[in-house]
Formats: structure tokens, sequence, C-alpha cells
């Protein structure tokens, strides 16, 4: 996939500021400290970033683009679901130390709000006629069962926990189901 030069600029912001999360405490991590460690101006990193944390957000929507752009299957079946639940904790484990400098510095929240927002947005685009606020259930269990995962050093394979998941929403199905024959 081709990179336009503005796309390796933020790519080497995003480098910087976790290169820096590695060293410092967040708080203490100014936007010059980043803009220098970038290799870009102050006023380079304001063209495409108001503040620190859009950077965190742009990093987890760049990997976004990369794991869809990188899917050759579309789910048809529990075993499809599986392997794609897989497929995003293996690209989370790829991630692991960046997602332990989000948590070490309480930044949790911006992957939260990365997951509200995208799951918001595929069950309008694609599930018009769910209810809204299923797609802040199934964002809440990712967020939950993959920091629960991380905080327990990822011990258990990913695998495992993509069936969990993938087993949840099967329930939920059944669940469903039932209340309507009711």
């Amino acid at each position: 996939m081709p990179y336009s030069p503005d796309e390796y600029t933020k790519f080497y912001i995003v480098q910087a500021l976790f290169k820096l999360m590695n060293e410092y405490e967040f708080e203490k991590i100014s936007v010059t400290d980043v803009a220098k460690k970038a290799g870009v101006g102050r006023a380079t990193f304001y063209r495409y970033f108001k503040r620190k944390e859009d950077v965190l957000a742009y990093y987890l929507e760049c990997g976004k683009k990369e794991f869809i752009y990188g899917q050759h299957i579309y789910p048809r079946c529990k075993a499809d679901h599986i392997l794609i639940a897989k497929r995003v904790l293996d690209k989370f484990i790829a991630e692991i130390e960046r997602f332990k400098l989000l948590r070490k510095a309480r930044l949790e929240y911006i992957y939260l709000d990365y997951l509200n927002k995208n799951f918001y947005e595929t069950f309008k685009n694609e599930y018009p006629e769910v209810n809204p606020y299923a797609a802040y259930c199934y964002a809440g269990m990712l967020y939950n069962v993959s920091i629960a995962w991380l905080d327990g050093g990822c011990a258990e394979p990913a695998e495992s926990v993509a069936e969990t998941i993938v087993n949840s929403i099967y329930f939920d199905k059944i669940l469903h189901r039932k209340f309507i024959e009711l």
C-alpha cells in the first residue's frame, strides 16, 4: 500500500510519541518534544494533530486500515468469526508494547473511544436495523476482554480468547431468539 508524504510525516510523529512514552510520563512530553524527535516543526505537528492524544487515535485508525486491507474473507459462519476475532487479537499482540504504554499512561479511554466510534459507524452503515446500543456492547466487550487479556500478560492463547468473544456473541443471538419466541 503506497503512502503519501503526509502519511510518512504522521508515521514519524506516531513513532516519536511512542518512543518518548517509553522514556517519559505522557504528561511530561510536550508537543515540542514530539516534533523534535520526529524531525518536524511544531507547525507541522499542528497541521496534522491538535494534541498528543490525537496522534494515538490516528495510530489506532492506521492499525484498522492495515487490518482491513489484509482481510480476505467475509464471515459466513461461526468459525469465520472466530478466525477474524483471532486476527484482531493477533494484531493486538503485535502491538502489545504500545498498548502497554497506553495502559501505563492511563490513556485506555482513547482505545475505548476509538472502538465505540468505529463499531457505531459500522453498525449504522451495515446493520441499520439493529439497535444502535448493540454497537457499544460489542465495542465494550472487545475493549474489556482485550484490556483484561493485556493485564493478564496475554497468557491465554489468542484463539481461546477469540472463541470466548464469538461464543458470547452467538449466545447473545440465542438469547435474542428465545426472547422473540416468548
